[in-house]
């Protein structure tokens, strides 16, 4: 009896497949929970973003929420910590095909994330597939060789600096997909808190013809719903719209304020 296993189609192919004017439009998971993993991945969003960089998720648990969501159509991607080769390898061997790589910087910062990605000799990446539910314990045919195609790699640009090397960071080849985080952005402008304000509106607006002329496509997070219609409507081909926690916290909110007495 013959058995091949394969893993589901990554970000990138998601991404690449959409027609002219479509998005992808997804939400975080920064809870912790598989649960609430599995609720969003049942929802009928597009894509998950795992937040290992801001939430309380390290390994194991990224772990058990990529298997709470297994089977759903919503793609799961992670975003790690930092942009280390150590991490990036554990994540990647976990079983975490789709990586978002935060504050990228410069062309530097992005050849070394896709270094990390690779194996030898066209990167870094440590060979411990075997071992790893990555490769699902051996039983991917040819992971190894294969391994690049069944990975995708996304880098986030949320500083000012980034924002002026972002063509060059776009251009990087292993470069899958950019990701502008306006709240960080914000920050190093010196507009703490300040998403919307029209210079960091214009500033990521500057980062997605940079990064859409170097032929990648280039996506945001906008909880803000009207901010974001304005993104997609500048080229976004994918969108982050809420969160878990936020959502949670919101309805709460909301349902304290209609039964609670003052």
């Amino acid at each position: 009896m013959s058995f091949r296993l394969d893993l589901p189609q990554t970000f990138a192919e998601r991404v690449s497949a959409l027609d002219e004017g479509r998005h992808l439009a997804g939400m975080w998971v920064c809870s912790s929970s598989p649960v609430a993993a599995e609720i969003a991945a049942a929802s009928g969003m597009q894509w998950v973003l795992i937040d290992a960089e801001h939430s309380p998720i390290g390994l194991e648990t990224t772990t058990s929420l990529l298997r709470a969501m297994n089977g759903y159509p919503a793609t799961p991607v992670v975003r790690v910590p930092v942009n280390d080769r150590v991490v990036i390898k554990q994540f990647l061997d976990l079983g975490a095909q789709n990586l978002l790589v935060p504050m990228v910087d410069t062309e530097a910062d992005a050849e070394a994330a896709v270094a990390a990605v690779r194996y030898p000799p066209r990167g870094v990446r440590g060979v411990g597939s075997a071992l790893a539910r990555a490769s699902r314990w051996n039983a991917v045919d040819g992971y190894l060789s294969r391994a690049e195609e069944l990975l995708s790699l996304t880098v986030q640009i949320e500083s000012a600096t980034a924002v002026d090397n972002a063509a060059a960071i776009a251009a990087v080849d292993g470069i899958d997909q950019v990701f502008v985080g306006p709240s960080d952005l914000a920050a190093s402008m010196g507009l703490l808190g300040q998403q919307t304000h029209p210079e960091v509106t214009d500033a990521v607006a500057r980062t997605f013809e940079a990064v859409r002329a170097a032929g990648k496509p280039v996506g945001v997070n906008a909880f803000d719903p009207d901010q974001a219609r304005k993104y997609l409507e500048a080229g976004a081909s994918f969108v982050l719209v809420g969160a878990d926690v936020g959502l949670m916290m919101n309805g709460a909110r909301a349902w304290a304020q209609t039964w609670v007495q003052d």
